[in-house]
C-alpha cells in the first residue's frame, strides 16, 4: 500500500482541461495522470502533498452519472466539500484569490487552532483550504 490518502474527491467538470491548469495555478495541485478520449477528459489524477484529487468531464451517459449534477444546476449549492490541509494558509488565499477563486469564508484564525477559508473554483465546487492538521491532534 502506498503513503497517499486512502479517500480520494472525484470532481466533474465541464471543460476539464482548463479547470486542470486552473487548479494547479489557483490552489497549487500538481498533474500526476491525464487521459483523454475523443478529446475529452475521462480521468486526471492531480495531487496536493499526499493527497489527490481525481476529475473529469461532467457528462450525462452512464450510470454513475445519474448520480452527479454540476453545482451551477441547484443554485450553486454543495452536499460535499473536499478540505484540504495547507502549510502557509494566508499564501494559498492569497493565491486562491489572485487566480479568481470565490471567497466564501475569508480566511480567518480559528479558536481550535490554525487558520482556513472558504471559496469556489471558477465551476462553482466548494472547497475549505486550511492549516488545521487532525492527524495532529487539537
Amino acid at each position: 500500500m502506498n503513503s497517499g490518502s486512502t479517500i480520494i474527491p472525484c470532481l466533474r467538470y465541464r471543460d476539464a482541461r482548463s479547470m486542470i491548469d486552473w487548479l494547479c495555478k489557483g490552489f497549487g495541485f500538481e498533474k500526476q495522470a491525464v487521459y483523454e478520449e475523443d478529446g475529452k477528459i475521462v480521468h486526471a489524477q492531480l495531487t496536493y502533498g499526499a493527497g489527490m484529487l481525481m476529475l473529469s468531464e461532467a457528462r450525462s451517459d452512464g450510470n454513475f452519472s445519474r448520480h452527479m449534477v454540476q453545482p451551477d444546476e441547484i443554485a450553486g449549492r454543495e452536499t460535499q466539500c473536499a478540505c484540504v490541509i495547507v502549510k502557509d494558509c494566508k499564501a494559498h488565499y492569497e493565491m486562491a484569490k489572485a487566480a479568481g477563486a470565490v471567497i466564501l469564508d475569508d480566511y480567518s484564525e480559528q479558536d481550535y487552532g490554525g487558520a482556513g477559508y472558504s471559496c469556489a473554483d471558477p465551476e462553482g465546487h466548494l472547497w475549505w483550504f486550511g492549516s488545521y492538521d487532525p492527524w495532529q491532534g487539537a
